[in-house]
């Protein structure tokens, strides 16, 4: 098999299955040469904004992305979506749960969307989700990333996106779990979904505005928006928030996922033997540090 991988260029002009057949290539064990230049392409532009979505369960992340999938395409903005559903114990595959709720059009050219499966990663990504996700977004204008939403630990999403945003169902607690040292140093924006449930939806915006009150931030601490995706509320807001996104993370989004993937693969020695001057000259070739890591530490073994 040839080490060839298409150029950003060829996947700009070729499509949905030309997409869609390069990141079936991205799910390997290890990363190839070719991909990892085809990679830090995509790294390097600047062409599209990454969005998370995340939260737990059954708090409407769905009903939430369908919304705004039809907001940003009026908006005649391209967009890439990526559902991260809970793995097959079976199979290792995505189960599909997120992306069979989605009404989709399979026309929109404008529009396109991947199930990933969270495989063992317990911060709601797995390395697939995080290569697709740096090539889609230097394709598409924007990039909403949905993560399979187990709470606390959910913190994988810094990786890729610029900005994050958190959902809070009214009335189930969620409110509660703010005041845990961890869960407020991530978020951008907090939505409490389902805001047509009333009374509920004011006091748990009030609970989160409160427990935000009670944390220390080192920057400005989230907003917070009451938003329901079946009247509308609070939907314009959001858009705008998501259009508005600063690309102000990628600097240091390199290091970690260099760092993430080794220690994946490695554990915590294979962090401690990479050399600080290793990682700083090849901050700018990302995929390329993980390649030439990855080779030169399964040798060293």
């Amino acid at each position: 098999m040839t080490d060839a991988a298409p150029s950003l260029e060829m996947l700009g002009t070729g499509g949905k299955r030309a997409i869609a057949r390069a990141l079936s290539t991205l799910d390997r064990p290890t990363l190839r040469e070719a991909d990892a230049a085809l990679l830090d392409a995509a790294f390097e532009s600047q062409k599209g904004r990454v969005l998370g979505l995340t939260g737990p369960p059954g708090v409407g992340k769905s009903t939430l992305l369908q919304a705004l999938i039809g907001a940003i395409r009026a908006k005649d903005q391209t967009l890439a979506v990526i559902a991260v559903d809970p793995s097959s114990h079976a199979t290792g595959g995505a189960l599909l749960g997120d992306r069979t709720r989605l009404s989709l059009d399979p026309e929109d050219g404008g529009l396109f969307v991947r199930s990933l499966a969270a495989r063992d990663r317990l911060g709601g990504l797995s390395h697939h989700a995080i290569a697709s996700t740096i090539l889609l977004r230097a394709l598409f204008d924007m990039v909403l990333v949905e993560t399979v939403g187990i709470g606390q630990s959910e913190a994988d999403i810094r990786l890729v996106a610029d900005q994050s945003i958190l959902c809070v169902q009214p009335g189930s607690g969620d409110a509660l779990q703010f005041m845990k040292a961890g869960i407020m140093e991530w978020p951008d924006l907090i939505c409490v979904t389902k805001s047509d449930m009333g009374r509920p939806a004011r006091r748990a915006v009030a609970d989160v505005e409160g427990a935000l009150g009670l944390a220390s931030h080192a920057n400005t601490p989230p907003t917070v928006l009451a938003v329901s995706a079946k009247t509308g509320e609070g939907m314009d807001a959001l858009v705008a928030h998501a259009l508005a996104l600063p690309v102000h993370r990628r600097a240091d989004q390199a290091q970690l996922i260099v760092n993430d993937a080794i220690r994946h693969r490695f554990g915590t020695d294979g962090v401690e033997r990479l050399t600080e001057a290793e990682v700083k000259v090849n901050l700018n070739k990302p995929f390329h540090c993980i390649f030439a890591t990855n080779r030169a530490l399964s040798r060293s073994r």
